[in-house]
C-alpha cells in the first residue's frame, strides 16, 4: 500500500479521535449527519443520544442508503438501538422510511440488513407500516426469484450473487412479517424458493415454514425440507 493511504488513515484515526472527544449539543449532531463528511457522519451517529422528533428520525433514517459503509453500518446499528424503545419508535413511522428501510434490508453488508431487520421488526404490530411495507416486501422477493431461479448453482461451484444475497434478506424479513403478507403471495414465495440450489435460501424458506400458518401443500413443503440435504436447512 502507498503512503498515501497510511496519511488518510492517520488523518481520519485523529479527525474521529477528536470528534469524539468534543462536546456536541443534540442539533450540531443533526447538522453533521445532514451535511457531514464520512467520519463525521460516522461519529454523529454513534454519538447521538436520543430521538425527539420524525424530523430527527428521518435524518438518521436517510443515512441508510446512499451513504459509505461505515455510515450505514454506523446508522443501521443505532436504528435498531432507537426503535428498540418505545419512546422513539412512533418518530420512524413516516411512509418516507419505508421505502429506505426496504432497500436497506439488502444491503451489501449483511450487518446492515441484520440491524434493519431487528428494528423495523418493532413495527410489525403498525397497520400503516405493515400496509405499505409488506406488500413491497412480497413483490421484490418475488421478482428476485424470477432472477435466482434461473441461476445454476452446481457443487459450491457458483458464487452466490447479490440477487441471490438480497433474496436471502428477504426471506429473513417475511419469516418476521409472514403474517402480515398475503398469503397466496407468501405460499407462491415459499413454494418457489424451496427448490432453489442455494442451500441458504432453503434455509431461510425453512425459517418461515417453521413459523408461519400452513395449509396441505405447505405441510408437504416443510416435510420436504426436513429431509433436506443439507443440515441447515433440515434443522428448523
Amino acid at each position: 500500500m502507498n503512503n498515501g493511504y497510511y496519511e488518510d488513515l492517520n488523518e481520519n484515526f485523529t479527525q474521529a479521535l477528536n470528534l469524539y472527544n468534543q462536546e456536541f449539543s443534540h442539533q450540531e449532531l443533526l447538522n453533521l449527519l445532514k451535511n457531514g463528511n464520512i467520519v463525521q457522519k460516522q461519529i454523529a451517529s454513534l454519538r447521538l443520544e436520543k430521538i425527539t422528533s420524525k424530523e430527527d428520525a428521518q435524518i438518521l433514517v436517510s443515512n441508510l442508503t446512499g451513504q459509505d459503509g461505515k455510515i450505514r453500518e454506523a446508522v443501521s446499528l443505532r436504528l435498531d438501538e432507537f426503535m428498540s424503545n418505545s419512546e422513539y419508535l412512533e418518530y420512524f413511522t413516516t411512509p418516507q422510511n419505508y421505502k429506505i428501510f426496504l432497500e436497506a434490508i439488502t444491503d451489501i453488508n449483511g450487518n446492515i440488513c441484520r440491524n434493519v431487520i431487528s428494528a423495523i421488526s418493532n413495527l410489525k404490530n403498525n397497520d400503516e407500516f405493515c400496509s405499505v411495507f409488506c406488500p413491497e416486501l412480497a413483490s421484490l422477493t418475488l421478482s428476485l426469484l424470477d432472477i435466482v431461479e434461473k441461476f445454476n448453482f452446481q457443487d459450491g461451484k457458483y458464487k452466490v450473487n447479490k440477487e441471490a444475497f438480497k433474496l436471502y434478506w428477504c426471506l429473513e424479513a417475511i419469516s418476521v412479517f409472514w403474517d402480515k403478507i398475503d398469503f397466496t403471495d407468501l405460499k407462491n414465495i415459499i413454494l418457489r424458493a424451496k427448490n432453489i440450489g442455494e442451500y441458504t435460501i432453503r434455509e431461510k424458506t425453512a425459517k418461515i415454514l417453521s413459523v408461519c400458518e400452513v395449509d396441505n401443500e405447505l405441510s408437504s413443503a416443510r416435510k420436504e425440507l426436513k429431509n433436506d440435504k443439507n443440515y441447515y436447512v433440515r434443522r428448523y
